[in-house]
């Protein structure tokens, strides 16, 4: 494999070429590297479009995770049909800290993204160590820890019926539960276990039953696995209030001063991967949180999911 520079967040793993090739030969080295860092970030390599990019996730060589199939609040459009946009919500918007739709029962194991077009300013993708998150955390409000792994928690969210591509919470009911009725998303959301309430401008408030917090990763390690920041934080829109969002798994509302640490914690812990056209990184969703900083001009980053 070629060089990774030591002790970096992301690690940066250096080459040329095809990356759809190095990834397929250096699999074995590649996942070693992903288990110890959590983010990888290719840099060098020949990956000119997103058919490349495509070509590279295909060369990794493990089962898609598909946008339709999966319960994204995001709005995303298809470039290929393992690769889409990361998220459509405006420039302005940014996205906070999350593990990838750990926020419902349904999310992938791994995420590749793939900068086409860097922003002129801004645009970084945020990404955290969960694992590092919770030492601390655990340390300063243990009895928050605690409850949350005991009770889980809840997210409510409200989906418009229609797309909203002006919001990060904007992908519409239909859309985010595979169905075009009213009474097939109630049969959905039922063997999903969420409760639901449908609103006089027919969008939808789904609340998810009790889903884990803490998630033990193997060798010791175990994270913050949940989207309470990016809920507590971001999830504002038209319909969406974040006071609202995230409840214990009791429903008892999860307030501002349960989730300052976590949110202090968070930051300090956080290394912005500042994009280069070309640039793939691929990011293990059970131990790093990501996110996007608001920007200025064309950025275009897409995404891929592993299962």
């Amino acid at each position: 494999m070629t060089d990774m520079t030591d002790h970096e967040f992301p690690a940066i793993i250096a080459g040329g070429g095809d990356l759809a090739a190095f990834l397929s030969v250096n699999k074995p080295a590649v996942d070693a590297a992903l288990h110890d860092a959590g983010a990888l970030l290719f840099r060098g390599f020949d990956v000119p479009d997103p058919t490349a990019f495509d070509a590279a996730v295909q060369g990794y060589g493990e089962p898609g995770f598909t946008y339709e199939d999966s319960l994204s609040n995001a709005v995303r459009t298809n470039v290929t049909p393992r690769v889409f946009t990361a998220n459509e919500a405006p420039p302005t918007t940014e996205i906070f800290l999350h593990h990838e739709m750990a926020q419902t029962p349904i999310y992938p194991s791994k995420l590749f993204f793939y900068c086409e077009i860097a922003a002129e300013t801004g645009g970084a993708t945020p990404l955290c160590r969960s694992d590092w998150v919770l030492d601390r955390l655990t340390g300063e409000a243990p009895g928050f820890v605690a409850r949350v792994e005991a009770e889980g928690v809840r997210y409510t969210n409200v989906m418009p019926g229609d797309d909203d591509a002006g919001s990060g919470q904007g992908r519409s009911w239909r859309s985010t539960l595979s169905v075009s009725d009213k009474g097939a998303a109630e049969a959905r959301l039922r063997d999903l276990g969420y409760s639901w309430e449908w609103q006089d401008d027919g969008s939808l408030r789904a609340t998810t039953p009790p889903l884990p917090a803490v998630r033990a990763i193997g060798d010791g390690r175990r994270t913050f696995f949940n989207q309470l920041i990016a809920a507590f934080r971001g999830w504002a829109d038209s319909r969406n209030d974040p006071n609202r969002a995230i409840t214990f798994g009791d429903g008892t509302p999860i307030t501002s001063e349960d989730m300052a640490p976590a949110i202090a914690i968070a930051d300090a812990l956080t290394a912005d991967l500042a994009w280069q056209p070309g640039d793939v990184a691929l990011v293990d969703n059970y131990l790093v949180m990501h996110g996007r900083r608001p920007f200025a001009g064309k950025r275009r980053v897409l995404a891929s999911l592993v299962a």
